[in-house]
This record gives structure tokens, sequence and C-alpha cells, in this order.
């Protein structure tokens, strides 16, 4: 299976509202999608993630780093060539209401992309409309009405029909089910399943809960400050995490648990502040294994997985 995305040493720093020094969003990420692959990048609020996605679809510009999609390297792109790519690159937002304008209807909602990249004529663009409500489970009638007349969840399936109008081969989903009720998640996790299926589309799906992401990625990256600290098959990363980070992170999902519960790794104090991450390993003055040189000497990746099936994690302790 080829690589449909290559992100090299990205980086995406911002200047501080208060202070002007600069905050470290995204510092330093490499990661590949494969054609078909559904990635889950999963951390804390604050470490980067959403970030890191909007970058990668130059919805916020990078400061450093190659994007390689498709062949191409986005940030080479003047702005002509990017309005044309973005066909192929799409995002669904987190907040199914926020990212719908209230005052439009459904219908332009969902045609809206068709028409900005020249796809068909009025009635072909219907046509497909139609076609797009029915693909994510809802009436072609509510083409007629308007955002607010409808739930959180069939928010959401709007917001993924334009996501997909244009046939992208990326989509960047955006803690899409992180604003729904526990009983709607599956069916949007299970809706974003058959459309890949269907459509070979290519994920990098975006949360910070742990559950949600093991059933719908085939790899795993765990974010922590704007790093990438572990990256692993969702398979090898659930049965055997190996950074710390990551440990405590599954640990922390809550289960029904029979009898006697395992010691758990405990997490102590706040994400750091970004504008002043700290030397050495980023998650060392929280990490209760770290060792002397975790404050001073910044790990590198080890991989400590097997050739066909890679296991990249970032820690002294390897």
């Amino acid at each position: 299976m080829s690589d449909l995305l290559q992100v090299e040493d990205l980086k995406t720093h911002f200047r501080s509202r208060h202070g002007g020094g600069t905050v470290y969003a995204v510092d330093g990420v490499s990661l590949t999608l494969r054609r078909g692959e559904t990635l889950g990048v999963v951390g804390e609020s604050g470490c980067g993630k959403s970030t890191l996605g909007r970058s990668i679809l130059r919805l916020v510009e990078p400061t450093a780093g190659r994007i390689v999609f498709d062949g191409k390297d986005l940030r080479a792109l003047d702005a002509r060539s990017l309005r044309v790519m973005r066909r192929e690159l799409q995002i669904v937002f987190q907040a199914p209401y926020a990212s719908l304008d209230p005052r439009m209807k459904v219908g332009d909602i969902v045609e809206e992309p068709l028409i900005v990249h020249g796809v068909g004529d009025r009635r072909a663009r219907r046509e497909r409309v139609a076609q797009l409500l029915e693909m994510v489970g809802l009436s072609p009638e509510a083409a007629g009405l308007y955002p607010h007349e409808f739930s959180g969840g069939q928010r959401q399936r709007i917001g993924i029909a334009r996501s997909i109008a244009v046939k992208p081969k990326l989509v960047v989903a955006d803690e899409p089910v992180s604003a729904l009720d526990v009983s709607i998640q599956a069916q949007v996790l299970n809706l974003l399943a058959d459309l890949r299926a269907e459509l070979g589309l290519s994920y990098i799906f975006i949360a910070h809960d742990l559950a949600v992401v093991e059933h719908i990625s085939d790899r795993v990256a765990v974010m922590y400050l704007g790093r990438i600290v572990e990256t692993a098959s969702a398979e090898d990363l659930y049965a055997r995490p190996s950074h710390p980070y990551t440990q405590a992170l599954l640990q922390a999902i809550p289960r029904a648990e029979v009898g006697e519960r395992p010691a758990r790794t405990a997490l102590s104090g706040e994400l750091p502040n970004p504008e002043r991450p700290p030397a050495g390993c980023p998650f060392h003055p929280r990490c209760p294994k770290a060792m002397p040189e975790c404050a001073s000497v910044v790990p590198k990746d080890r991989d400590i997985g097997t050739p066909e099936r890679p296991h990249i994690v970032r820690c002294h302790l390897y």
C-alpha cells in the first residue's frame, strides 16, 4: 500500500498574544498516511493535534517542514494551485452546528463545494446533493430545511456530506464526535467507516478519547505538547503501550471492571505552557518513570516493533 501523505518535521509556531513570546503548537511532527488508511491522532486538549490537522491542509500556515500529498509538495503550491488541490483535501469540524451557516438551507450547504469547484450544472448538482444526503443517512427532503431543524448527530452527518461532495482522497476529521451524545457517537463512527470502504477515503481522525479512536483507526499517533511520542498499529498500541504518557492515557479510560483494579500510572500536574516547553523530554515533569537524562536530553525515535509492524516510541526507556 503506497503512501498518500508524507509529513516531514512540520512546525507551526504562533506569536503569543501576551508578552510577545512564541507558542510551539506543532513542533517537529513527521508522519505518513497510506491510501485507504485511518490514522488516529490522540492527546490531551492543548497538545496541538487540531493545529496539526489544519496545518496539513494549510488552513493554518505552517512555519516549517514538508507536506507531500499524492506526490505534490503542498507548501510549494501558490494560492491558485492550492485551491484546485482543495478538491482532494477536506475536513469535518468538531462543532456540527458552528460549522454550518444557519442562514443557508442544507441543500445549499452541501452544494456549495460543488459550485466552488465547478462540478456539474445546477440539475446535476441537485441530484448529487440528494445522493449525498442519502449516503449519510438523511432524507433528500432534508435539503429544504435549515441546520437548526436537526439534532447534533444529524448536523454532523450534513457536515460529512459536505466534506465528501467533491470526492476527496483525504478527510481530516477533527474531533467529529466529541460534541455528540455517546449513543450517537457510534452511529457517526460507523458511518465514517462505511464511507471509507465505499469511497476509498483516507482519514486523519483527531480525538482526545482513546476509546473512540480504537474502533476506527488502523494506526494511532499519540501527541504531547506539539510532538508525536508514540506511533503504532492500533492493535499493538492498545495491547502494548510503551510510552509512559500513552500508558497513562489508556489507563484513564473508564472501564467496567470486576474485582481488584490493576495499578494505574498517575499523571501529575497540567500540560506545560506551549510557550515554554520543558527542556529534554517535554513529558518528564509529569512522568512517573523519569530519569535524570530526561530533564536535559531530547529522546530520539526508537522502533521497538518489527519491519512488518513498526512501533515507534520517543522515550529514553528504550
